[in-house]
């Protein structure tokens, strides 16, 4: 039998690029297996432009060292490139856009329309609003730079088997990898790297897994030159999202192609084998709007001649993410794909990233965004799957206001008192496939949101009075939250308090009913979770967190498990109610005969109470900072346990309220969000986290955050007030001082019982509360200084008494 140490399979840009980094890290070893000749999918069919602006940090690193690499191998070519903007709204996006790149470390120019016509003479000057110009973009031919990849590895040691399809993968008594099948003989090894493009959902099919990567067809065109407009070869890529094109010269001519915002899916029960490098029938009349934008800014192709018109489908993933690294259940089996149009400018860096991850079990850059287990099983639906692909698809040029929400896919969950919040007037935004009301117009019918702000553009959004009244209603009387859409893990298991001890920073051995603030932390002490664990019963937990973070909570506390622990999603299975504000606890004993006084029911603990017949377990917790409590209930009895609430409350005021309020109430109370403000590149002390961490406890982190300790912090998350009154900033803006970008915005909101815009920024240590300090809006320096991490409350006596 033939041995490897690793396999790769595909020979997809990505996987050439696994294959090299794992060479290069020393693994000779190892083998790429393609089904047919390299280049033999969607790479052969990439326009193979390289551009490094991206507003993820991760992922512009990754695309700065694709162009490193492929300048290496000497198949890039420099030309820069310019993203357009053509009209008032675009162009106050690419202001946004400056910023966000300065506040990740890259520098980029924001170019007049003079100065883009300068650059770029082939331009049309109409609708030309401005540009952003980045000097060391360029392009590579998509052939050549494969296979000078593919060349290097091989100089390397590694073998590259083409024309041998995979047909199965074996695994071992512990379902770990052994084997890879063939219809050539199987080859033995210990670790598959899955880098398939369009047939990677089959190949995770073999061992049991799911991949939710959709094709979508995505078309390009040729033309001939045209007389007196022939293009220089050196004239700057282009990317124009309002006309939805981006594009380069070739051969005197141009080749464009673009995001129809009406994509078409296919395949989304799997791509067949037997398609290959062969393009699909185009269908010109969804192009010709491409064209049409494209001629607004270039209106001489309207004589070009046409080489081709290529169709080809793209594997997107639901977040328009990458799919990156192992699964945990399936020890030796990784992910390298849904590279969802991130192709050859990811691949460098990407394909480093998974070689690091298998060679050393780390990282250099944080790739939790691009978890391969981050999407549960409402996406196991090929055809929900491909509807929010779809989605994301459609708005990869498309102008994607931030406060917009999906549209495509639902409903998909609902809650058991989506009826009653109808009823309420709810405005539902989408999380994870759940409808949740984002907030409440009691005077109008229900909706669904989507493309709100494309009404009211960059101006302050027309329901902050109501979300004013929410506020409000939680820090003066008592609010009340439909939040099933709580992700819900279930431990069991005599293993179960070493495992929470192992991968949690707080301490978890506490007495039963005990509510855990923690979280959970990689072996660099970076922050990969945020939640609250619930001891129910010695051997028994629940781990809460966020919608969206649950499925990636579960893979992480799958990875660490032992045989002896059983860990269960179960947030379908327990609707929430929040119940937060002063007079909470009024209304909460008004619908119960068991005690729920201070005394008899503190602050961060658990008990079983009856409402309206019902049996629910209530936590007392808070995310707002006020008196409160969470609710855990039987579907079943939801409605009753809230009709039982609400009839409770109605002289005290009770207030239905949404999601979008919480980020005004948490910022005023120093409160994080994971994935903004805390990441897996920042660690518990410079979150201002430090009282999670348990003093002499072993756990996974602690020896990084002992060394940084030792080593002193050299920044922290600081809580900033942002000019006067509202400004409309919504995260990433660059944070200036003297003259110097010192940080970013993680996340900011409107704080109205403060009355200021606040933000949260990782900061210089020396920047503390009193330091001014600018924040980048929209091209516009706004003074802002840096306060007290927590504004209201400080003393916490609210939430506690």
């Amino acid at each position: 039998m033939e041995r490897a140490r690793a396999v790769v399979i595909g020979g997809v840009i990505t996987g050439c690029s696994v294959l090299y980094h794992l060479a290069r890290a020393g693994w000779t070893d190892i083998a790429l297996v393609e089904k047919g000749e390299l280049t033999s999918g969607s790479t052969c069919h990439a326009a193979g432009l390289v551009t490094q602006y991206n507003p993820s940090p991760t992922m512009m690193r990754f695309r700065r060292y694709s162009i490193e690499l492929y300048r290496e191998l000497g198949v890039f070519e420099t030309v820069a490139g310019a993203r357009i903007a053509s009209s008032a709204e675009q162009l106050q996006e690419l202001r946004r856009g400056v910023s966000r790149a300065r506040g990740i470390g890259m520098e980029v120019e924001l170019l007049s329309p003079s100065e883009t016509l300068e650059r770029m003479p082939a331009a049309s000057p109409e609708s030309l609003y401005g540009s952003i110009w980045v000097n060391e973009d360029g392009f590579v031919d998509p052939h050549t730079a494969t296979y000078a990849v593919a060349s290097a590895a091989r100089e390397l040691g590694a073998r590259i088997l083409t024309h041998r399809r995979v047909t199965g993968i074996v695994r071992g008594p512990r379902g770990e990898v052994v084997a890879v099948q063939t219809d050539q003989g199987p080859i033995e090894t210990e670790v598959v790297i899955n880098a398939a493009g369009l047939w990677a959902p089959r190949v995770s099919a073999m061992v049991g897994a799911f991949t939710p990567s959709t094709p979508i067809d995505h078309q390009h065109i040729a033309l001939e030159a045209v007389p007196g407009h022939e293009l220089p070869r050196d004239m700057p890529c282009f990317r124009d999202p309002d006309n939805l094109v981006y594009g380069k010269s070739e051969t005197g001519g141009i080749l464009f192609g673009g995001y129809e915002p009406n994509p078409a899916a296919r395949w989304i029960d799997g791509a067949p084998w037997d398609h290959g490098a062969r393009s699909l029938p185009p269908d010109e009349e969804r192009f010709a709007q491409l064209f049409e934008g494209a001629a607004r800014r270039f209106p001489f192709i309207r004589n070009a001649g046409v080489v081709a018109l290529v169709c080809h489908p793209d594997a997107m993933t639901p977040d328009a993410n990458p799919l990156l690294g192992p699964l945990p259940e399936i020890p030796g089996f990784w992910l390298a794909a849904g590279l969802s149009l991130n192709g050859f400018g990811g691949a460098g860096g990407m394909g480093k990233a998974i070689a690091e991850w298998v060679t050393t079990g780390e990282t250099e850059h944080d790739v939790t965004a691009y978890r391969p287990w981050r999407f549960g099983d409402v996406y196991r639906d090929p055809q929900h799957a491909a509807e929010v692909a779809r989605e994301t698809y459609r708005y990869y040029y498309r102008l994607r206001f931030p406060l917009d929400t999906d549209q495509l896919g639902r409903p998909r969950r609902v809650s058991g008192l989506h009826s009653r919040t109808q009823e309420l007037g709810a405005v539902f935004g989408t999380k994870n496939g759940w409808e949740r009301p984002d907030y409440f117009t009691p005077t109008e019918p229900w909706r669904r949101a989507g493309e709100d702000q494309r009404v009211f553009g960059w101006a302050p959004p027309p329901y902050l009075d109501r979300l004013a009244e929410e506020h409000n209603a939680v820090r003066e009387r008592v609010g009340i939250f439909d939040l099933t859409s709580f992700g819900k893990i279930e431990v069991t298991g005599t293993g179960a308090l070493e495992l929470l001890e192992r991968v949690s920073d707080n301490r978890i051995d506490k007495p039963t009913g005990s509510v855990i603030y923690t979280q959970f932390l990689d072996h660099r002490g970076g922050i990969v979770s945020d939640v609250t664990v619930t001891r129910l019963a010695d051997d028994h937990f629940r781990v809460v967190t966020g919608a969206g973070a649950v499925d990636t909570d579960v893979g992480w506390l799958q990875q660490h498990a032992g045989p002896s622990v059983e860990i269960r999603e179960q947030s379908a299975e327990l609707a929430v109610i929040g119940l937060w504000g002063p007079q909470a606890r009024v209304v909460l004993q008004a619908v119960t005969d068991d005690d729920v006084s201070n005394a008899a029911f503190p602050f961060r603990s658990a008990q079983m109470l009856r409402v309206t017949g019902a049996r629910l377990l209530a936590q007392r917790i808070t995310y707002v900072g006020e008196l409160g409590y969470e609710l855990y209930v039987a579907p079943d009895w939801a409605v009753q346990v809230w009709d039982r609430l609400m009839e409770a409350g109605e002289e005290l005021g009770i207030t239905p309220c949404g999601y979008r309020v919480l980020d005004s109430l948490r910022i005023e109370k120093g409160y994080r969000y994971l994935g903004t403000d805390l990441t897996a590149g920042d660690d518990p002390f410079e979150a201002g986290l430090e009282f999670c961490v348990a003093a002499g406890k072993d756990f996974i982190g602690s020896e990084a955050l002992a060394r940084r300790q030792t080593d002193g912090l050299s920044r922290r998350i600081r809580t900033l007030l942002i000019g006067d009154g509202y400004v409309t900033a919504y995260g990433g803006e660059a944070v200036v001082h003297e003259g110097r970008t010192v940080g970013r915005l993680r996340s900011c909101a409107y704080g109205f019982t403060i009355g200021r815009m606040i933000g949260y920024a990782y900061l210089p240590v020396e920047l503390g509360p009193g330091a001014e300090v600018t924040v980048e809006v929209f091209g516009e320096q706004v003074a802002s200084t840096v306060v007290d991490d927590v504004l209201h409350d400080p003393t916490h006596a609210r939430l506690r008494t």
